[in-house]
C-alpha cells in the first residue's frame, strides 16, 4: 500500500490499495478511524488514481467531517460503561473501579487511558463470558475459547472450531446490546450460516435481537472514537 496527499483545504491522506480483483477506482473513508483508502486494479496508472481522487475530493471532506470525533481519554474525560456515562476521576483507589457514575483511577498514575482500558478489557470478559457460558448452557453447546480484541470491522465471530472473538469495546454499549452480540455468536455453534435457521436460534436466546442489533448500526461508530492511548 502506498500513501499519498491528496492537496487541498485540509490536505488528505489516503491508502492507495492495489487489488487484483478490482475492476475500477472506488473510496472508502472509516468511519471508526477517518482512513481514506483508494482501490485500484493491480496495473492502473496511480496518475489516474489519484486524479479521481481530486474529482472526489469534496465527497472525501464531507464524508470525513461526518466521522465521529475522536476523544483522548484522561482525567475527567466522560465515557459511556454499560451505556450509562461515567467520568474519569482520580480516587484513593488501588485499582480502576466504578462508584456510582465515577470510574476511579489511582491517584499520582500516569497513563490513565491506558489503566481504564485495562480496566474494561477485564470487564468485557467477565460480562462477555457470562452471557457466552449462559447461552451455550441453553443450547447444550460447549464454545472452545474466548479472546478480545479491538476490532473495527466486526463485533464478533465464531470459528469452526468453536472459537468465541468478540470486540472488547462492547461493554462501553448497553448490557443488553452487549448480551445480543453474545447470543449471535454462540448460535453459530448451532448454525455456522446467516440463515432463517440461524436467526430463530438468535430469536430464542435473544427475542429482541433485531432491537439490539439496530442499535449497533445506529451507535456502533461512536464507540470506536474513544482513544485510550493518550498520556498524563
Amino acid at each position: 500500500m502506498t500513501r499519498r496527499i491528496l492537496p487541498g483545504t485540509p490536505p488528505v491522506e489516503i491508502t492507495l490499495r492495489r487489488s487484483a480483483r478490482a475492476r475500477r477506482y472506488s473510496l472508502r473513508v472509516s468511519r471508526l478511524d477517518g482512513r481514506v483508502t483508494l482501490s485500484l486494479p493491480a496495473r492502473a496508472p496511480e496518475a489516474e488514481a489519484l486524479a479521481f481522487a481530486r474529482e472526489k475530493a469534496d465527497w472525501i471532506r464531507a464524508a470525513l467531517q461526518s466521522a465521529p470525533v475522536r476523544a483522548v481519554v484522561g482525567l475527567d474525560s466522560v465515557l459511556p460503561v454499560e451505556g450509562r456515562p461515567c467520568v474519569v476521576r482520580a480516587g484513593a483507589v488501588r485499582a480502576p473501579r466504578i462508584v456510582a457514575d465515577e470510574l476511579l483511577v489511582p491517584r499520582r498514575a500516569t497513563g490513565t487511558g491506558r489503566q481504564v482500558e485495562a480496566f474494561l478489557k477485564l470487564m468485557a470478559r467477565d460480562r462477555l463470558a457470562s452471557a457466552c457460558d449462559l447461552y451455550a448452557g441453553r443450547l447444550g453447546r460447549a464454545y472452545g475459547s474466548l479472546t478480545l480484541r479491538d476490532t473495527r470491522s466486526r463485533w464478533g465471530s465464531c470459528s469452526a472450531a468453536g472459537g468465541l472473538m468478540f470486540s472488547w469495546r462492547l461493554i462501553l454499549a448497553p448490557p443488553e446490546v452487549l448480551g445480543y452480540v453474545a447470543a449471535h455468536e454462540v448460535a453459530h455453534l448451532v448454525e455456522m450460516n446467516h440463515s432463517p435457521a440461524f436467526w430463530r436460534v438468535v430469536a430464542s436466546l435473544c427475542p429482541d435481537y433485531r432491537h439490539h442489533r439496530a442499535w449497533l448500526r445506529r451507535e456502533g461508530q461512536n464507540l470506536h472514537a474513544y482513544d485510550f492511548t493518550g498520556q498524563d
